[in-house]
């Protein structure tokens, strides 16, 4: 069956206006899961904005295990990111979204993330802004249930020059990563202050020769709207590991966290130093960096 020609005069203006329209936006890009033991790993990218890309590394956790934060806790194993395989790569920003305590199985706690899937957003700096790239991971990272096991993944995701697509996921991975706030009252959850008190020494350990004073309190007050509130702090590097705190709620919202100012490294002291606090409290997160002072 023969079809009609369409007239020149019709299909011009059709022609036309298919050549004004936007290009149809990009899809965003993912990898295969990398499969380890209990657990997968992937690389996500997005959109490009002024010559930086918003990517994610997801792990996809088996039912029952768990993974850990960048700081685990009593016990555990941070995750160790390795981008020197990249091309036109100049920086990996790697954000956490806001963690969980949970028992390690040895009377500690450990910090991280509990069954389902993790979304890590990353901020990746081009070299080359304007130009494809390669954003190659060498992922080592540990998984828990019963017994913790070491895990190794690897991931390799090609970026044109344009990037992709904007992502829902990493949108929403990006809003559960701790806002930056300063030590003030405010809307819960709020951090109201943090305070180094000596422990007085008891009267065994002041007499020469006997076991060092206990080590000062840090406590932490805040403002919450839950008490399943939570409070995470780290040292100023991986050589600290310090305690999770205990917890007592009061009324309005009042909270208070404290612990001890111990897993210092040898012959290192609080003074002068800085942690990081973050407070998780149901689906909101805030964290400071704060130097440590006494009374």
């Amino acid at each position: 069956m023969m079809f009609p020609r369409l007239p020149l005069l019709v299909l011009a203006p059709a022609l036309f206006l298919a050549l004004l329209a936007p290009p149809a936006p990009l899809a965003a890009a993912e990898t295969p899961w990398s499969s380890a033991q209990n657990a997968d790993m992937r690389l996500i990218s997005g959109a490009v904005t002024d010559g930086v890309v918003e990517a994610g590394v997801e792990i996809r956790l088996a039912p029952g295990w768990k993974t850990y934060w960048r700081y685990p806790g009593d016990s555990g194993v941070p995750p160790r990111f390795d981008w020197s395989g990249s091309r036109n790569v100049a920086r990996v920003e790697v954000a956490f979204p806001a963690p969980k305590r949970f028992s390690d199985g040895a009377s500690g706690f450990s910090i991280g993330y509990k069954s389902g899937s993790v979304l890590l957003p990353l901020r990746v700096r081009l070299a080359e802004p304007g130009r494809s790239a390669r954003l190659d991971l060498s992922l080592d990272f540990a998984v828990c249930e019963a017994l913790c096991v070491p895990v190794h993944a690897e991931a390799s995701l090609d970026i044109p020059a344009a990037g992709d697509g904007p992502n829902a996921a990493l949108a929403a991975a990006r809003a559960r990563v701790p806002a930056p706030v300063a030590l003030g009252p405010g809307p819960a959850p709020a951090l109201l202050s943090a305070e180094v008190i000596a422990q007085e020494a008891s009267p065994a350990e002041s007499n020469p020769g006997t076991a060092r004073a206990p080590a000062p309190l840090l406590v932490v007050t805040a403002t919450v709207s839950s008490e399943k509130a939570d409070l995470f702090v780290e040292g100023p590097d991986n050589t600290w590991a310090l305690p999770l705190p205990s917890r007592t709620f009061g009324p309005n919202g009042e909270a208070r966290f404290t612990l001890e100012l111990d897993g210092l490294p040898s012959g290192e002291t609080w003074q002068g130093k800085q942690v990081r606090l973050t407070l998780v409290d149901s689906d909101k997160s805030v964290e400071a960096t704060v130097p440590l002072k006494g009374k």
